[in-house]
């Protein structure tokens, strides 16, 4: 059975990431990483969370459940186009950050979509904050695409962000956010990209498969998330495998 459903569809072994990649802990005072250094990534080392849910965050997880999750999260949203590429997420020159050091964590999600154009008349992060206002992105069609940098989905969980809506995603980014365990990468049946505006206030049921804007009073259906639920709930693919024993706890 494929571990992800909707437009991207891969299994299970090819979440191993990569097969030459050494895996070792780095314990921290914040949010325990796992990081490994493989072939991807230009050499740098990549730090994957095992917490998905921040403190500082403005939306709201609740509910344990299984499965595909029962959670819902609740916040404003910011809404992009088409073709948002990891560029624009997190520029490369932000890259050397290591996600795995609490204080420079923090500063990658600072940078998170700063390289919009100007055309976004919104800032996504506030000028002198690391955090953003916004809890939930929403977008067009192939968020995600470009290089296949893992920090993009590191960066906005970060940041603050719990949940991107999309049209559609770029493959690798979905395997990142699932593999990571930082964001939730749902799939809206209709472009709500069309249909929301910045600032608009937004609940994600995901048990219900349900997205509401109070804003406008409209509900609409999202794709179910699959057998990627459970992995992202767990924290990322590793907390996940050593949950269901694949891999022995440390």
């Amino acid at each position: 059975m494929a571990l992800f459903s909707g437009t991207a569809t891969v299994v299970p072994r090819n979440l191993a990431l990569t097969s030459s990649a050494k895996l070792c802990v780095v314990r921290s005072s914040s949010p325990r990483f796992l990081s490994y250094l493989g072939k991807a990534g230009f050499g740098n080392r990549v730090a994957l969370s095992l917490s998905t849910v921040r403190a500082e965050s403005s939306a709201c997880l609740s509910g344990s459940g299984s499965g595909s999750g029962s959670g819902s999260f609740h916040g404003l949203c910011y809404v992009v186009g088409d073709n948002i590429d990891t560029d624009q997420i997190i520029p490369a020159e932000y890259l050397t950050l290591v996600p795995s050091k609490p204080d420079e964590y923090e500063k990658l999600g600072s940078y998170a979509m700063v390289g919009l154009p100007a055309s976004y008349a919104n800032r996504f992060i506030q000028p002198g904050h690391t955090k953003t206002n916004y809890s939930i992105l929403i977008a067009g069609a192939n968020f995600g695409c470009g290089s296949s940098r893992e920090h993009a989905p590191v960066a906005l969980g970060a940041s603050g962000v719990s949940a991107v809506v999309a049209h559609s995603y770029a493959r690798i980014f979905f395997r990142n956010s699932v593999a990571t365990g930082e964001v939730y990468p749902l799939e809206s049946q209709l472009r709500l990209c069309e249909e929301c505006t910045t600032g608009d206030v937004v609940t994600i049921e995901l048990g219900l498969n349900r997205f509401i804007n109070h804003t406008t009073g409209k509900e609409y259906l999202l794709k179910p998330i699959g057998d990627a639920g459970p992995v992202i709930e767990a924290g990322g693919i590793f907390a996940y495998a050593r949950k269901t024993g694949m891999i022995p706890s440390r």
